[in-house]
């Protein structure tokens, strides 16, 4: 698995408009073959903090995705609603692993 970490603030104004338009992108991604897991997490004490959980099957299906006119059409939509620009980081998962390792 390959997983990504997409942290976002967005201005807060603009909250309501960001959930809407990455619940969408995130509905989207679960139905691409590549994507095993993608969560939109909202900061507790922050409510204008989000962090994107992407859980890849390959290092290839990031790629993949941010080809999908519903990534294409979440990018263009919340671009103007960011605070900042966006951030990731991109991690190997270690456990649970299906190499059979956990």
């Amino acid at each position: 698995m390959f997983i990504v970490h997409v942290h976002v603030r967005v201005k807060p104004e603009l909250i309501e408009a960001f959930r809407e338009a990455t619940v969408e992108n995130a509905r989207g991604s679960l139905r691409e073959p590549g994507v095993a897991r993608f969560d939109v997490l909202q900061q507790q004490d922050d409510p204008s903090r989000f962090v994107l959980v992407e859980v890849y099957r390959t290092p290839e299906d990031p790629a993949r995705h941010k080809e999908t006119a519903h990534y294409i059409k979440w990018r263009d939509t919340v671009a103007p609603l960011m605070a900042e620009p966006r951030s990731s980081l991109k991690y190997d998962n270690i456990f649970p692993d299906d190499q059979g390792w956990g």
